[in-house]
């Protein structure tokens, strides 16, 4: 399997680098990203083989249609990074809501979250690939939230590898800060900054693309990569849960294999997203992908007017932070694959100096023949998770963006899955308030609050949370963190 750049060659890099090139180096020409030349065929006599496959064979057999350069015994050991889920045999589980709409619970691995999804196997990949070359690597990561506990529990006390995760101060749960400021591994390095997320993943965007940041690395015999689905290592990983969750239906006799399902997930950097229109590209039967957001809804905005505006927009903070983006990267690699590299670099060109692009209709109709968007603000995402929970079922506050999607943006009657993105416990004083009309309760007390009155437990991996001492502090200024990480290394 070949990748090729979104934004075109620039006769300074290779036309064409294999997997593991591309995930050791994810930024391309012009500031791109790299996409497959080309996707596997996934056949119906292959959804038939695998109806009733286990998570880890079914994620082998389609990474072996994607014929990466990566050995079988090495995916095959990061593969086993499942076994440390919830339940080994089931690490995403599928939730029947109602008749016609089910919930593929994501977050059932090390750090509550569905970055560990693609994350855990994929740290053990990149791990390998920088042994096996007997190379150093620093593995940046941005985070809204999520991205960060993830990416420092699969590579802690990785050989060969050193993490600095930059999140937002003030922009996440207290959950997802404390996941991360108390990772204790000497590799590791979480620096908050002065700003929001965009502000983080455009940090990291300009230090994965500068001459002299890299230059200044090789001094330190050391060679830069992310763990952001920027990265393509991310993507490759995502892929697999969108397919499964289908094949649990039809494992299930809720759809015959072939009937066509609707994939509804909530926007953030769109990786998820993604991962499900790829799926789709190689033959997985969907009708439509439902993009849900929050009150920061630039995504559902372009899909029903082609036209992505950031000029009077500002990020804001909601009861749903890991939606809290107005730039979402892997819109590039569908702009891309619909409209080819001279148009996405002309179109991302134009949102970084002008702040906005418009599609033509014809190109907007494109978009909307696989997508449609909608969008829930706090108080609409409280009715959801009351709702819910009445009905006997608890959910986060980005999965409940995903019901008003789910009422609104359907033209047929067929099946949803929407893909749930973080446990409850994440965002336990949302879930709180929206069930028992408290503001501001601490995550200490609201955790066993809602616990109790779900007659659950709470994880013991986040009641330890609240007792490890604090292992990073620093906050700063975003104009300082190369100096920051130059200083860590």
């Amino acid at each position: 399997m070949q990748f090729i750049e979104t934004r075109g060659n620039d006769h300074q890099r290779e036309p064409h680098v294999t997997f593991s090139q591309a995930i050791l180096r994810p930024m391309s020409s012009f500031g791109g990203l790299y996409a497959p030349a080309q996707f596997p065929v996934l056949s119906d006599k292959f959804f038939a083989r695998h109806v009733n496959s286990s998570y880890q064979v079914l994620a082998q057999a389609v990474l072996a249609c994607w014929e990466v350069d990566i050995d079988a015994d090495v995916i095959a050991t990061a593969l086993q990074r499942y076994d440390h889920f919830d339940d080994a045999q089931e690490p995403a589980p599928l939730a029947e809501v109602s008749e016609d709409l089910f919930v593929s619970e994501l977050y059932h691995g090390p750090t509550r979250a569905f970055k560990d999804m693609a994350l855990q196997p994929f740290g053990v990949v990149l791990s390998h690939l920088a042994q096996q070359q007997g190379e150093h690597y620093l593995i940046l990561a941005a985070t809204s939230g999520d991205t960060g506990p993830a990416t420092l529990e699969t590579f802690k006390n990785q050989p060969n590898i050193k993490v600095v995760c930059l999140y937002p101060d003030g922009g996440t749960s207290d959950v997802q800060r404390l996941q991360m400021v108390t990772e204790q591994a000497s590799n590791l390095k979480v620096i908050g900054i002065h700003g929001d997320f965009d502000d983080a993943q455009t940090a990291l965007k300009t230090l994965l693309s500068s001459d002299s940041f890299q230059a200044a690395l090789a001094q330190k015999n050391t060679h830069l990569s992310a763990a952001n689905s920027v990265n393509f290592g991310r993507i490759i990983f995502q892929q697999i849960y969108h397919i499964y969750s289908y094949l649990i239906l039809v494992r299930r006799n809720r759809i015959a294999l072939g009937d066509k399902v609707y994939l509804n997930v909530p926007s953030g950097n769109f990786g998820n997203a993604l991962g499900g229109y790829y799926a789709m590209k190689q033959g997985l039967p969907v009708e439509k992908i439902l993009i849900s957001s929050n009150q920061n809804h630039v995504l559902t905005d372009f899909i029903r007017t082609g036209h992505y505006d950031l000029r009077e927009r500002r990020v804001v903070g909601t009861s749903s932070p890991a939606m809290d983006i107005l730039k979402s990267s892997n819109i590039e690699r569908i702009l891309f694959d619909l409209y080819g590299a001279s148009r996405t670099r002309q179109l991302m060109e134009a949102l970084e100096v002008e702040r906005h692009y418009q599609l033509t209709q014809a190109e907007l109709a494109q978009l909307q023949m696989i997508f449609s968007a909608d969008y829930a603000d706090d108080v609409e995402v409280n009715q959801y998770i009351r709702q819910n929970f009445a009905g006997g079922y608890l959910l986060d506050p980005h999965t409940a963006t995903c019901f008003k999607a789910h009422a609104n943006c359907r033209d047929k009657a067929l099946p949803s899955i929407i893909y749930s993105t973080a446990e409850w416990t994440k965002f336990s004083p949302t879930i709180a308030n929206a069930l028992d009309d408290v503001a501001d309760l601490p995550d200490e007390k609201a955790l066993p609050l809602v616990a109790e009155k779900a007659n659950i437990d709470v994880p013991p991996v986040i009641t330890a949370l609240f007792d490890k001492p604090l292992a990073h502090t620093a906050v700063i200024d975003k104009r300082d963190i190369e100096q920051e990480i130059l200083k860590f290394l």
